[in-house]
């Protein structure tokens, strides 16, 4: 009767390794998925992306002054009055690209730039009135 109790222990101890093995295995599976999943989330964030290129400088550019200007707002601060400083240093930026760059680019960039400088000038002084 005592090896009969001896064997059953083994059997127990063996059941529980088992048990133990396999929560380990899922474990191991629930990580090596969320790192799939966390992998293919950046991917799709660097695919969301626009390319990085000249206009996509003189938009963000653009896009910040008129922020600045209060003529961008989101609910949060749709309150705020317009920041003229942050408004003049971004529209220099573009003035300081569209020095920089001149006869460097392609007859659309240079429209681009110009017809985004002359609205933010125009608008900057609509509003400092």
């Amino acid at each position: 009767m005592a090896d009969k109790d001896n064997d059953e222990k083994k059997i127990i101890i063996d059941e529980d390794w088992k048990e133990q093995a396999q929560k380990e295995k899922e474990e191991l599976a629930k990580e090596a998925e969320t790192e799939k999943d966390t992998k293919e989330e950046q991917e799709q964030v660097k695919k969301q992306l626009p390319a990085a290129d000249f206009s996509g400088l003189v938009s963000m550019l653009t896009t910040q002054a008129f922020f600045a200007l209060g003529l961008i707002r989101t609910e949060e601060d749709k309150d705020q009055p317009a920041d003229l400083q942050l408004a003049k240093y971004n529209i220099d930026m573009l003035e300081v690209i569209e020095q920089k760059s001149k006869g460097n680019l392609t007859e659309d960039e240079e429209k681009l730039l110009s017809g985004a400088l002359h609205q933010l000038r125009m608008s900057f002084v609509k509003i400092s009135q």
